[in-house]
């Protein structure tokens, strides 16, 4: 499995220097949007503008919802790609197995999305005066988001593989999840923090805007809610790929567009 994995970096880390000028607009269009958003609230609420601990809350918010971008295209955009270049079927024929090999994937390059995301958190912090906090543990709560965004992916990505196109599907997907990332589900009360709890990636997300936006401490029994979320939604992502592999060889779609 190394060597796979070292293979998939490096393929990452070339695909990343080669077109480099993509990366770079990225950075630089997804910081302008939150900008622009900024100037827009600031400008309608007038003088008396003043978010707090909130404006930290929607920075994490915004950030974690263009990780999920990057994420979604490296499985379920890598998945139309390789179906548009010919090579998919090509994929399937590897000795690891497909899932395998896109979860590797998905590992190697989520080494170069951090960076990114890291770079974009950065700029964004800069231009907005936000404060926010980087204790060692926020490193759960992600781990619990990036679970659940895995398994989102995977289930995008079964799509893609027995569609091929499923990029308007992907559009109103994200919208949703830019939705679901900036809403403090964390403070909803009753019956609806089950609901909450149920939501992928929402008990995570609450974690890290409880640790690094308002300066709280890790509550566990959260963080074991927030593991679980994200182990489930990683473990139903991953059994719709390999159903949805399965069923596309048996239609004999694998290698059609």
């Amino acid at each position: 499995m190394l060597p796979l994995f070292f293979a998939e970096l490096q393929r990452s880390w070339l695909q990343l220097r080669r077109y480099s000028s993509e990366v770079i607009g990225g950075i630089i269009g997804t910081t302008i949007i939150f900008y622009g958003l900024f100037l827009s609230a600031k400008y309608i609420a007038g003088p008396a503008f003043q978010l707090g601990d909130r404006l930290d809350s929607i920075v994490i918010g915004y950030v974690l919802w263009t990780l999920m971008l990057f994420i979604q295209g490296d499985i379920a955009g890598g998945l139309q790609q390789e179906a548009r270049t010919g090579t998919l079927e090509q994929l399937f024929l590897t000795p690891y197995g497909a899932s395998r090999l896109f979860f590797i994937r998905a590992l190697a390059s989520l080494l170069l999305n951090l960076g990114i995301n890291l770079t974009i958190l950065l700029l964004i912090i800069v231009i907005t005066g936000s404060k926010l906090a980087f204790p060692l543990t926020l490193i759960p709560p992600l781990l619990a988001v990036l679970m659940g965004a895995y398994g989102l992916a995977f289930s995008i990505g079964s799509l893609a593989l027995l569609l091929k196109q499923v990029q308007q599907l992907l559009s109103v997907f994200q919208f949703a999840l830019l939705f679901l990332f900036t809403t403090p589900v964390e403070t909803w009360t009753g019956s609806l923090r089950f609901v909450g709890w149920l939501l992928p990636m929402a008990p995570g997300a609450g974690l890290l805007r409880s640790v690094m936006a308002r300066g709280e401490g890790l509550n566990w029994a959260s963080l074991t809610i927030a593991l679980l979320n994200g182990a489930l939604y990683l473990t139903i992502g991953l059994t719709l790929f390999r159903w949805s592999e399965r069923e596309t060889k048996r239609r004999g779609k694998l290698g059609g567009y």
